[in-house]
């Protein structure tokens, strides 16, 4: 390309007369972040100086560059592997993917915030554009998915699901998304009322339900004295020592020692109604 021999400000030259190396290329982007996803039939004969005019597309290469399917992977934990969703979604055939690991509860995802950005922006050039995840849980539960299935198809973007019982592709217009929604929401409440139902009937056999406490008497008495100095709850942690248990010699969290004044003022304010 530095043996190019056309003048300053020819087609495939800049105005400083240097080599416009995306000229000599073959690929010509029509969306810049998906170069390697979209092309552009060329002609066959290119030169320097030579005016540009795009060949007619054939109807396959047409339909098959006009749709772009963009991946989304998540897991709920650090220590969740997102292997098994990455290699299902490059099985596919998606080349761009979207990973990150964020709770299901949490209120923003930066990489699916991005995915959808992009699937935007693309759906404004033209093309049909698909989110394909996994599975329908990767992206959310309840109201969460109802509002971004909602959110899609305002936006004229399809979902695909690998596997689980949403498998398959859903077109924007179609009501699928809402009704499942509704589903899982629906689930989510039968796990927490079963988990509920399995707490209550532990508690009725004596069983004691989460850690070991790591408050005691002489704890409360500590902080309450503390607290009348008008210390911070951070300050009166560091003052506190645990005494048995697993975490015998360290520090309360300030959250333990709220949760431990909140429950004694509650307590004291109770007797001091019903006296």
């Amino acid at each position: 390309m530095s043996s190019c021999a056309a003048p300053a400000g020819s087609p495939c030259r800049t105005g400083r007369g240097k080599v416009a190396a995306q000229y000599h290329t073959a690929r010509f982007r029509l969306v810049p972040r998906l170069a390697k996803a979209l092309s552009v039939p060329v002609p066959p004969l290119r030169r320097p100086g030579s005016a540009w005019a795009e060949l007619s597309r054939p109807a396959a290469a047409a339909a098959t560059a006009g749709h772009v399917r963009i991946g989304y992977a998540r897991a709920s934990t650090a220590r969740q592997s997102l292997d098994t969703q990455a290699d299902s979604l490059r099985a596919a055939g998606v080349t761009r993917i979207f990973a990150e690991k964020v709770s299901t509860r949490a209120l923003t995802r930066p990489e699916l915030d991005k995915a959808v950005a992009l699937a935007r922006e693309i759906r404004a050039s033209g093309a049909a554009v698909t989110i394909v995840v996994h599975e329908h849980k990767r992206l959310g539960r309840g109201i969460e998915l109802a509002a971004l299935a909602e959110q899609l198809r305002a936006d004229g973007i399809g979902l695909e699901f690998l596997t689980g019982e949403l498998q398959g592709s859903h077109d924007p217009s179609g009501m699928v998304f809402t009704v499942l929604a509704a589903l899982s929401g629906m689930e989510r409440e039968y796990i927490r009322d079963r988990t509920l139902e399995g707490h209550e009937s532990a508690r009725a056999r004596g069983k004691a339900i989460g850690g070991a406490a790591v408050t005691d008497e002489a704890m409360l008495a500590a902080a309450l004295h503390l607290r009348g100095q008008e210390m911070s709850l951070r300050d009166i942690a560091g003052r506190l020592v645990i005494a048995t248990g697993k975490k015998k010699g360290q520090h309360p969290s300030p959250a333990t020692v709220m949760r431990m004044l909140r429950e004694h003022d509650e307590k004291t304010t109770s007797a001091s109604v019903v006296a």
